[in-house]
């Protein structure tokens, strides 16, 4: 049922705006004329609006629908409200209400103008829109809204802002699934995460509001700040971000450059830890010192950007490209302030001036200089030294 208010009087009709109008008149007729004037007066307007196909304005009015159940969907206050048959529209002026899902309140919403459908489905607001979540405390601004009950809908778009203690975002436009408690943002979303302080770029990000993540499925941009100045960056095809733990999960193209160190780091999937200030890639990641040139590949590896420390295992290369220097290991612990690392298992190490390979179960020392002691294990591991003639110079490296 819905309930149409006016000048304090409630009258009580089927869904849609035309089958309003008709039970208005029906059931007015039948009252007395020295109790009820005043609704009297208003059928007769109501039916001389039907019969001319004239518009009709109510002042001081409440629009209410409901579901079959009785449930209601919205409820909208109006200063005043014009009712056109052709149109087969109501529209309100300077609307403040609030929006329903399974009887439940869970927005108050206001706006400048709007109209609400006769089939009763839909309500569309326009200018100065401000809708509130009651649960999470988001707050959506923007130029247009639309509630669309039965498809679990609420769209804000034109100018759209949202925030709340989390997240501020921008976007061209967002869709609530109310039930789902899921928010959707398209068109050159900008997402400010408030601790830590990151900024998200992308044109598709998904906000769950109840479980505090937020990801997207596009290509993304992260920048972490500290005192307004961008310390780290990141970029994948997909971010997913807990805004509880604080982590984010980058995935597919991932890339992390910190700035402290100076590095580049890629995988196909990496976790950065804000609190922890950790890096760590469970599948192949390759760094890159992007001061000194040194890259280090390996199966897996982990990194504390703090203690600018990262270690890497499987199948671990280390590349100094200034001097033609390259180890090969099982795994490498790889100290970064300094330059210098320490490898171990099947260590390989060769260089180009001079050129000669080392082979041992142990080395420690820097590439960027050349700089290198491999050493025995004391177990049997021998360290062999092996001098490369002039004619294999030109396959070093390879």
């Amino acid at each position: 049922m819905i309930n149409f208010q006016s000048k304090n009087h409630n009258l009580k009709a089927p869904k849609a705006v035309l089958q309003i109008l008709a039970a208005l008149i029906l059931g007015l007729g039948g009252c007395a004329v020295t109790e009820v004037p005043q609704k009297n007066k208003l059928a007769e307007d109501l039916k001389t609006a039907e019969k001319s196909n004239s518009t009709l304005t109510l002042n001081k009015v409440t629009l209410e629908q409901a579901n079959e159940k009785g449930e209601m969907f919205w409820k909208v206050n109006s200063k005043n409200a014009v009712y056109s048959k052709d149109q087969k529209v109501v529209n309100v002026q300077k609307p403040v209400g609030k929006l329903f899902q399974d009887g439940k309140e869970i927005y108050d919403i206001q706006a400048e103008s709007g109209d609400v459908f006769q089939e009763g489905n839909q309500v569309f607001l326009k200018g100065k829109i401000v809708a509130t979540d009651l649960k999470n405390g988001v707050v959506l601004r923007g130029n247009e809204l639309e509630w669309r009950p039965k498809e679990d809908i609420l769209v804000v778009r034109n100018n759209l802002t949202g925030d709340n203690k989390q997240v501020s975002a921008s976007a061209k436009e967002a869709r609530v699934f109310t039930r789902a408690r899921r928010m959707e943002l398209f068109g050159s979303v900008v997402a400010d995460i408030k601790d830590p302080v990151l900024q998200l770029r992308t044109e598709h990000l998904v906000w769950f509001l109840d479980q505090q993540k937020v990801n997207s499925d596009r290509p993304t941009q992260i920048d972490r700040y500290k005192d307004k100045i961008v310390t780290d960056r990141g970029f994948a095809d997909q971010i997913d971000v807990d805004l509880k733990t604080k982590i984010a999960t980058l995935t597919k193209n991932a890339q992390l450059m910190p700035t402290d160190p100076p590095l580049q780091i890629e995988s196909s999937l990496m976790s950065w830890n804000f609190p922890a200030q950790s890096v760590v890639s469970p599948g192949p990641v390759k760094i890159f010192h992007r001061v000194e040139e040194v890259t280090m590949t390996g199966d897996t590896g982990r990194g504390d950007l703090d203690k600018k420390v990262f270690y890497l295992t499987g199948n671990v290369v280390g590349i100094g490209e200034k001097r033609q220097a390259q180890l090969n290991t099982d795994q490498v612990t790889w100290y970064l302030t300094n330059q210098t690392f320490d490898a171990e298992g099947n260590v390989v190490y060769r260089q180009l001036d001079p050129v000669f390979n080392l082979t041992g179960p142990k080395a420690s020392g820097q590439l960027k200089d050349q700089t290198v002691i491999v050493k025995g294990d004391g177990g049997g591991g021998q360290v062999v030294t092996e001098f490369v003639p002039d004619e294999q110079k030109a396959t070093l490296g390879q």
